[in-house]
């Protein structure tokens, strides 16, 4: 799993919480992460069509969709990449040894089931879920 789907969570929520357009400055600050990288993760956002955006001055990015129709499942899918991968494959396909040479196949089968698992999960939560999660626990703490 990548920090960019954290990047991507983080702000949406915060988008949905503010209900006006940020610039990339701005969400930076929120999210601890240099405005690039926010910059990267939003425009793969924008792609997918779970934010819009404005140029210029007063431009920024803007969350208008309803936050308990957007899942994680989509801003995964967005971001492109799998939750669940191996940085690393052990062994060789072309080793004689059955476990050098059959390991790295097992594991990228094992590793997928996993994506997938985790794929499914997180259809079934949403950016409202999210901001629940937090302002449940803000009015536990009373902070």
């Amino acid at each position: 799993m990548t920090g960019e789907f954290t990047i991507a969570v983080h702000a949406l929520v915060y988008l949905n919480h503010k209900q006006e357009m940020l610039s990339s400055d701005e969400l930076a600050k929120n999210v601890c992460t240099h405005p690039a990288r926010i910059r990267k993760v939003m425009s793969k956002l924008k792609k997918a069509g779970l934010l819009t955006t404005k140029e210029g001055a007063v431009g920024g990015y803007a969350f208008r969709l309803d936050p308990k129709g957007v899942t994680l499942r989509m801003v995964s899918d967005a971001l492109e990449e799998p939750l669940v991968a191996a940085g690393w494959r052990s062994g060789n396909a072309d080793m004689k040894c059955l476990v050098a040479s059959g390991m790295a196949a097992v594991m990228d089968g094992i590793y997928a089931g996993l994506d997938r698992a985790c794929k499914e999960r997180l259809g079934k939560i949403t950016i409202a879920d999210i901001d629940a999660m937090i302002f449940k626990e803000h009015s536990k703490t009373g902070s």
